[in-house]
């Protein structure tokens, strides 16, 4: 690893940790040469995705694109940066499990509403709203009185109702 100071190619590991995700190192490491301290994550490097839009195109599955999505879905609702960033992991790495290389955006906005919905019902609606392209207030009143049936059915399980919603 090359130190950013002196950039000589030798260092020692002072310490290792894994995230909190569990899919990154941190490692902190001293400079043989000038005694530099610096820090580096490790994360395993991925196969490619190829996202397949709604028109056909295809384009590179961007991790920061879908965070951004969900966190203007999230704002101020209260969920934090840690839980959106877990969320974000937990999409990118079932994507890497599949099989396929391809995946529709559909199928990665139908994973985001399962998720989503899990930690705000007002994160859910906004995510929805775009993901669904919501026309004009009839949508919006459907999905929230869907919402408010099923919440009163599951007497107050909103995550499982929420789930149940991203069939409709």
């Amino acid at each position: 690893m090359q130190c950013p100071a002196c950039r000589h190619t030798d260092s020692r590991v002072l310490e290792s940790r894994s995230s909190e995700s569990g899919r990154s190192v941190r490692r902190r490491r001293e400079c043989l040469s000038c005694g530099h301290r610096f820090t580096t994550y490790e994360r395993v490097e991925f196969v490619p995705i190829s996202v397949i839009k709604r028109n056909g195109d295809r384009e590179s599955f961007d991790r920061s694109k879908l965070l951004r999505g969900i966190v203007r879905a999230c704002e101020k609702t209260g969920v934090s940066a840690q839980q959106m960033d877990l969320l974000v992991d937990e999409i990118e790495g079932t994507l890497q499990q599949r099989s396929s290389r391809d995946v529709q955006s559909s199928e990665i906005g139908e994973m985001v509403l399962q998720q989503i919905g899990r930690l705000s019902e007002v994160a859910y609606i906004r995510f929805a709203s775009v993901y669904r392209q919501f026309r004009g207030v009839r949508d919006f009143v459907e999905t929230l009185d869907r919402l408010q049936d099923l919440s009163r059915d599951e007497v107050g399980d909103v995550p499982a109702a929420v789930t149940s919603l991203t069939s409709a």
